[in-house]
C-alpha cells in the first residue's frame, strides 16, 4: 500500500496497523486524509470527530462521516468498545487533558493508535540549547505564540503515561527525520533521541 507523496508518512504506518473492514473512529480527523486512505484501501467502517468547522467541511466534501466535536469534552458520549480501533493522529499534544483523552480512547476502542511529534528529538534539543528558543521544525511548524500544541511530550513521556493508565504497548514505531522506521531492536533512549515522530498501538 502506498501513500500519496503529499500525505504525512505516519498515515501509512497507522493504516498498516488496521485490518480490512474494521470499525474505526478517527479523533482529530483534520482534512480526512487518514479516513479516506482507510476507506479506499481497507474498506473500513469509518467515523470521525474534528474540532474545526473547516476540517469537518473538507471531510464531508470527501464523502466522509465526520462530525464536529472536541476530544477533550465529547469522547465521553461514545460507548465502551464501540470501535475496533480509535485513532488519534498528531493531535494528542493539542488536547487540554492528554491523560483523560488517552484514557477515553482506550475505553472506546478495542485498541487505540496514537501518533505524535517527539519533543525529545535531537534537533529540538539542539535548537533549544544553541538558540535558546522554542524550536520550529517540519513536525512542529508553529511559533510558540500561535501554536495549537499545548502539551509537548517525548516518546519516553508517552511510554510512562501508558504505564500509568495500565495500557499495553502492542506495537510501536519511531520515524526519523526522513520518515524511515527506526529498528525495533533499538532501546527507548535511542528512539527518544532520534525519532522525530512515533506511532503506538495500544490495548487495555
Amino acid at each position: 500500500m502506498s501513500v500519496n507523496g503529499n500525505q504525512r508518512v505516519d498515515l501509512e504506518v497507522v493504516a498498516n496497523l488496521i485490518p480490512p473492514q474494521s470499525r474505526v473512529l478517527d479523533v482529530g480527523s483534520g482534512d480526512g486524509s487518514l479516513l479516506e486512505l482507510l476507506q479506499d484501501t481497507k474498506q473500513v467502517d469509518g467515523r470521525g470527530l474534528e474540532l474545526s468547522q473547516r476540517g469537518v467541511n473538507e471531510c464531508v466534501a470527501r464523502g466522509l462521516s465526520v462530525i464536529q466535536g472536541d476530544a477533550d469534552k465529547d469522547l465521553e458520549f461514545y460507548p465502551d468498545k464501540g470501535f475496533d480501533f480509535v485513532v488519534l493522529s498528531q493531535t494528542l499534544q493539542a488536547t487540554r487533558n492528554p491523560k483523560l483523552v488517552l484514557d477515553e480512547l482506550l475505553r472506546i476502542g478495542n485498541r487505540a493508535i496514537v501518533s505524535f511529534p517527539n519533543f525529545g528529538h535531537w534537533r529540538v534539543r539542539l535548537s533549544l540549547f544553541v538558540k535558546g528558543r522554542m524550536p520550529v521544525t517540519s513536525d512542529l511548524p508553529y511559533s510558540w505564540y500561535d501554536t495549537p500544541n499545548i502539551h509537548f511530550c517525548t516518546i519516553r513521556d508517552f511510554v510512562n503515561l501508558c504505564e500509568e493508565l495500565g495500557a499495553t504497548v502492542e506495537k510501536a514505531t519511531a520515524l526519523d527525520a526522513n520518515g524511515q522506521k527506526i529498528a525495533l531492536s533499538m532501546p527507548w533512549w535511542f528512539w527518544n533521541f532520534f525519532g522525530q515522530q512515533a506511532v503506538f498501538l495500544l490495548k487495555r
